[in-house]
């Protein structure tokens, strides 16, 4: 194209593709939603512990795969039919299986994906301690019902919301609110998990215990995760590039809001408790997500900015009042990212909208549009939850039994041993010949041994010291110099009456802290035992606490496998 300039050709392709590149991303955004699943299981299975990593897998896994036939069964006619019946509830005509030719399949796609991420909020609260079956239930009345119907309110064209003006342009008010308020519900429906609060005679809570994540590291992957899909949250339904709701301002909005959000944090809990908390600072990541949700398309960076500032404070604030004051177990703390700053980021679309919003000289009727919005979607989700969980628990149980919750769901819900098997370093068993074993001596050939013992009146000790990691090889040095050379040694994990460092997770405090240490086991019998003691404290000595400690045994007898000698012999080679 001779004389045609590179701007001209990007213009001219820009109106070929017009509305399809925008169709292609809007596809692409839902991709990223449903990419989300695994960022909240990643999330959920961090923050908790090991022994119920399988059924939190499995849980988020099911979410998308129970709610798609709901969706497609009920919940997209109720939320964005045609035939939307006094902008409350849309009529389930089944479109997609009469009539699959005309339907608006990229609506049907974008919406499922949102519907399980509001489904799958649920899972972090209640997670260690409710019946997988249970769990399959609500999950299903959620994406049948509960979401679609107070979404349409929001989306569909049709909805008493939309026509008012509520603001929502991707969900802090229909996803996470709704996901939050029924988290609480379901927290407080099932209490607490074994052990979390220790109670008096009286039932009063007297002490609440951490009850750590076994991986941050996933825990992290999961928020990193969550971030990227977010842009696809956020951004899939954006139809410009420019401006204020345009692509990439709505990618800038999200951006800074979570980044503040996780700084504040950060700084606030550094503090608070003297050090930066690590989990509470990823959650506070998806706080400012949470909150930028609703007013990404609407707001500013200066906006976007304080907005990530008060859900940095709200996260934390919440999840510890919720656990140290009111003592609602929520291990992944749902209820704060998701509620508190459901809220905080619909209520601030009235705020920082520049078209609408107070701050900008719009007065009050947005927020008030904001608060009514939200009020009416808490009502709803709250009336359907408690049903939900008081017919489930009433009909078929809601929580897994005490021998399910200690010993795991994994291994009694689901059969596994655990969602680590490959990590635990189990003895190989090998068969007979196989390279590596090794064949039994003939008899004949066998070393001859003498039942007694050259020296029979020969006394034993066992020797055990526990000490820090960083002097095992000290220590192997000074016992070598007395001539001993046999010794076990086992990484273990202990602390004194120190009870270890003190620490904090989350807020509360926890009770014991369990440091990496060795265990050498020693036995003696020509070394004199005070040698080795003497021997060892000499190099293991620093006078801080953490030196270990050294305990003395008798040992009644030994007996060497290979030979069957006893005795002094037996300790000889």
């Amino acid at each position: 194209m001779e004389g045609v300039t590179i701007q001209q050709v990007t213009e001219i392709a820009k109106q070929a593709a017009g509305s399809e590149a925008y169709a292609i991303w809007f596809l692409i955004g839902a991709a990223l939603v449903f990419f989300m699943q695994c960022g909240f299981a990643m999330v959920e299975t961090g923050f908790t512990r090991a022994k119920n990593a399988g059924n939190i897998i499995m849980k988020n896994m099911m979410d998308f795969c129970i709610g798609t036939p709901m969706f497609m069964l009920l919940g997209f006619g109720l939320m964005m039919s045609e035939n939307y019946f006094f902008g409350l509830i849309g009529k389930p005509n089944l479109q997609l299986f009469t009539s699959f030719a005309d339907i608006n399949w990229s609506s049907f796609v974008f919406n499922l994906v949102f519907c399980a991420t509001a489904a799958t909020i649920v899972s972090g609260s209640m997670a260690e301690r409710t019946k997988f079956s249970a769990y399959c239930i609500y999950s299903a009345i959620i994406s049948a019902v509960v979401y679609p119907i107070e979404a349409g309110w929001v989306w569909n064209s049709q909805g008493w919301l939309a026509q008012m003006g509520f603001i929502d342009f991707a969900g802090s008010a229909a996803i996470h609110t709704v996901g939050g308020v029924a988290a609480l519900i379901g927290a407080c429906f099932l209490g607490p998990r074994i052990g979390k609060y220790s109670y008096d005679k009286e039932g009063k809570v007297t002490k609440v215990h951490a009850i750590p994540g076994h991986s941050l590291t996933l825990g992290a992957l999961g928020t990193f995760i969550l971030w990227f899909g977010w842009y696809g949250f956020n951004g899939a339904a954006c139809v410009q590039l420019e401006g204020i709701g345009g692509l990439a301002a709505v990618f800038t909005t999200t951006t800074i809001a979570p980044a503040v959000a996780a700084v504040t944090t950060m700084i606030f809990t550094w503090i608070k408790n003297g050090k930066p908390d690590v989990s509470m600072t990823l959650n506070a990541s998806l706080a400012g997500l949470v909150a930028i949700t609703a007013p990404c398309a609407t707001c500013d960076a200066l906006g976007a900015t304080i907005i990530g500032f008060v859900a940095g404070i709200i996260v934390v604030v919440v999840i510890e009042w919720l656990d140290l004051k009111l003592h609602i177990d929520d291990p992944v703390g749902a209820v704060g990212v998701h509620l508190a700053n459901g809220i905080w980021g619909t209520l601030a679309c009235g705020l920082f909208s520049v078209d609408t919003g107070l701050f900008y000289g719009h007065g009050w009727r947005q927020l008030g549009v904001q608060a009514l919005g939200e009020g009416a979607i808490i009502l709803w989700t709250t009336v359907c939850m408690i049903i939900t969980f008081a017919l489930i628990k009433k009909f078929h149980g809601l929580r897994a039994s005490k021998e399910e919750e200690t010993v795991g769901l994994d291994k009694l819900e689901h059969g596994i041993d655990s969602s680590y098997a490959g990590f635990i370093m189990a003895p190989q068993v090998m068969t007979e010949g196989a390279a590596g074993s090794a064949a039994p001596v003939p008899v004949e050939k066998a070393v001859p041994v003498s039942k007694a013992s050259s020296k029979p009146d020969a006394k034993f000790h066992m020797v055990t010291i526990v000490t820090r990691q960083s002097k095992f090889e000290e220590l192997k040095s000074a016992m070598n110099d007395i001539n001993v050379t046999g010794m076990t040694v086992t990484n273990v994990l202990g602390c004194g009456t120190q009870k270890g460092k003190t620490q904090k997770y989350r807020g509360a405090e926890i009770d014991m802290t369990l440091l990496p240490k060795i265990k050498v086991d020693i036995v003696v019998s020509e070394v004199p035992v005070d040698l080795v003691i003497t021997a060892a404290k000499e190099v293991l000595y620093t006078g801080n606490i953490g030196d270990g400690k050294i305990f003395v045994y008798d040992v009644e007898n030994v007996v060497k496998v290979r030979t069957g000698e006893e005795g002094y012999d037996a300790l000889q080679d």
